[in-house]
């Protein structure tokens, strides 16, 4: 049988964590190639990006360091799997994904310090 290791993130830097309206958090997920998702957890909708993989942010992952660029985020109290957002550019009520990660660790912990903040 194969060894089965778990390893815990030890650390998430974020780099950036900007509150935005619902509205634009739910555009800034629209694309021509497609709707990406939205994710969901404490109370709080969604999206992170993260850094590109370069040599050093691999040895990061590696030691349980993460690295976010940005999260964009937005108070939701109850989740929903799907997100209906009118796009005047598409002439079409668009749906989005939502994912809920409430059992997510690195989500809750990612909440809650968000949830902290003084904007």
């Amino acid at each position: 049988m194969v060894k089965v290791t778990f390893s815990p993130v030890k650390e998430l830097i974020v780099h950036e964590a900007v509150r935005i309206g619902y509205d634009d958090l739910l555009m800034e997920r629209i694309t021509p190639s497609g709707n990406m998702p939205l994710y969901w957890c404490n109370g709080l909708l969604f999206s992170f990006s993260s850094v590109p993989m370069t040599r050093d942010i691999i040895k990061d992952y590696l030691n349980g360091t993460i690295h976010w660029m940005e999260i964009h985020y937005t108070e939701m109290a109850d989740y929903k799997p799907v997100l209906e957002v009118n796009d005047e550019n598409y002439k079409a009520m668009l749906k989005i994904k939502v994912i809920d990660t409430s059992k997510s660790m690195l989500h809750g912990d990612v909440t809650k310090w968000l949830k902290s903040k003084k904007d």
